[in-house]
């Protein structure tokens, strides 16, 4: 049984504080699997990394992950709130419509900062299937194997993301 720990998010100074306001905004209404607030996940994957000691440019990046492709934030206002090397991995985790998953995935693995929060952003939407279809965590599951597990090899986060992985292959049978 994969054990889902909850981890609180810890605000250290002004620049995150201003960076969850501004996420929880533009996030607002939002829904994920099960109908929560979609802002749990960046907060989360935030979470999951600052658990592990990332500078706070890393938790700004996990905050900031999903706007640019969910939202109307634009560039601008993301560097605004931060600085060049955020907004550049956001744009990295940004998927362009249409993209292609090799270049996408190629793109995040040349920049540190983008592949950490990536592999952070996985492992919670892979820990969090249980409320999504069976069809979506077929091909999530799918997706994951085919892409994923080269992209972590040999990472810090390999393990996590192998247990997340290995629960919802069980919960496909």
């Amino acid at each position: 049984m994969l054990k889902r720990r909850r981890t609180m998010f810890q605000i250290t100074d002004s620049r995150l504080k201003d960076a969850l306001d501004f996420a929880s905004d533009k996030h607002a209404g939002q829904l994920r699997w099960g109908g929560i607030p979609f802002i749990t996940h960046p907060v989360a994957v935030a979470a999951y990394l600052q658990e592990r000691g990332y500078n706070d440019n890393t938790l700004l990046t996990a905050l900031f992950h999903d706007l640019l492709e969910d939202t109307d934030t634009t560039q601008e206002e993301i560097l605004k709130r931060s600085d060049r090397e955020v907004l550049d991995a956001v744009i990295l985790l940004t998927k362009p419509k249409p993209y292609d998953m090799a270049d996408y995935l190629g793109g995040i693995d040349r920049n540190a900062m983008a592949k950490d929060v990536k592999c952070a952003d996985r492992i919670h939407n892979l820990r969090t299937t249980a409320d999504s279809s069976q069809a979506f965590r077929k091909k999530y599951y799918d997706e994951s194997v085919r892409w994923y597990v080269p992209f972590f090899k040999d990472t810090c986060f390999e393990a996590d993301f192998l247990e997340a992985l290995g629960h919802l292959e069980r919960m496909l049978k």
